[in-house]
């Protein structure tokens, strides 16, 4: 593969002086010194390779941070720490002639900063790994000979019957109602709705129909977080991190029998802003608590048979469903004492009480 350094000093500080690595004294000062050894050799001989061996130091370091006791506990200057590490890695890999293999440790070492870290020098690892892609997609159109497919892989929609739901217990449904009639009849009310055809016009369904080579396309080669099991609250549970093509091939699309995979309530759509490209924000939102900038989108993408165990969400949310079908079941909050809450801290939100019907 061609050399990929040029495009990358291009997102990279100019200087080494432009590089600030301002830590608080959490930090401890032997592993400053580190960073800044990492730094020197950066841009001492153009992204020497000696400085995968320093990075590792800097993420091995870090990790350890990172996954001791809970998430919410974690330091933020332990996560730009692991920015940082994944920064270092990143040129290290990229100088010189570099071959296909780097360029995906590479990308992947870019997600694991973004999934893990802290931003860092104007969002670096996302400028990253955005030129990282462009390269290898570049490459691969042009080594890569064209498959031709006797159909386009799409998203398998069979699933289980309808459940049969009583009209007069039936959520309601309306169509693009104003912003005044959605606030007085259904926000303040704390009233839920289906509201259709406000969605209808996302790029996901016109410039950019969502498919699986859709997908393939623009994040296949993406590290992202995906749980294994059916329920999260099931003994067997786990998370794994899998690129997007991985978890197509074996969760999606079936191959090798590996259980069910759920990537759930991530934000898929920060870490990969190409696909935040094709949804809009619903205008309703403006109606709610704080700026849009405040407002979390999350991603859920599964097969047939993934269950979320009854729970309670602390904010009021809108799911978009642009492939599949989702059968979702509500309670009044005057319910919650007979929906049995788990004491534990971790599940205090989530239901003892397990739904046994229309699962997927």
């Amino acid at each position: 593969m061609a050399q990929v350094w040029p495009d990358i000093l291009t997102v990279l500080p100019v200087s080494e002086a432009e590089l600030n690595l301002s830590f608080s004294e959490k930090i401890e000062l032997s592993l400053v010194d580190i960073l800044k050894q990492a730094t020197n050799q950066l841009y001492d001989k153009n992204g020497t390779r000696d400085g995968v061996e320093t990075a590792q130091i800097v993420l091995d370091f870090s990790w350890e941070k990172l996954n001791t006791g809970t998430w919410r506990d974690v330091d933020k200057e332990w996560r730009r720490v692991y920015s940082y590490g994944c920064l270092f890695k990143v040129t290290a890999l990229c100088c010189g002639e570099v071959s296909q293999l780097k360029i995906d440790e590479a990308i992947k070492t870019c997600d694991m900063g973004l999934l893990m870290g802290a931003s860092i020098l104007d969002d670096v690892l996302q400028k990253l790994v955005r030129v990282l892609q462009n390269k290898a997609k570049a490459w691969q159109s042009k080594h890569t000979e064209p498959i031709v497919e006797p159909e386009r892989k799409k998203f398998k929609t069979e699933c289980d019957p309808a459940p049969i739901i009583n009209p007069a217990k039936a959520v309601p449904r309306i169509y693009c109602p104003s912003l005044e009639q959605f606030r007085t009849e259904f926000l303040d009310p704390l009233r839920p709705v289906i509201l259709e055809g406000v969605i209808d016009h996302w790029p996901a369904f016109k410039e950019h129909p969502w498919s699986i080579d859709y997908l393939r396309t623009v994040a296949g080669c993406r590290t992202v977080p995906v749980e294994v099991g059916s329920r999260y609250t099931d003994e067997a549970w786990s998370q794994t991190l899998i690129t997007v093509s991985e978890f197509i091939e074996r969760y999606i699309l079936g191959k090798g029998n590996t259980g069910k995979g759920y990537l759930a309530q991530h934000q898929l759509f920060d870490q990969i802003p190409e696909l935040k490209e094709d949804i809009r924000i619903p205008d309703y939102c403006c109606l709610g608590e704080g700026e849009e900038d405040d407002i979390t989108i999350n991603a859920w993408f599964g097969p047939g048979g993934t269950v979320s165990p009854l729970h309670q969400d602390p904010q009021q949310n809108f799911l978009a469903q642009v492939v599949g079908r989702k059968y979702i079941r509500l309670y009044s909050t005057e319910e919650t004492e007979r929906l049995y809450p788990h004491q534990s801290q971790l599940l205090h939100n989530t239901s003892q009480v397990g739904l046994l019907c229309c699962a997927g």
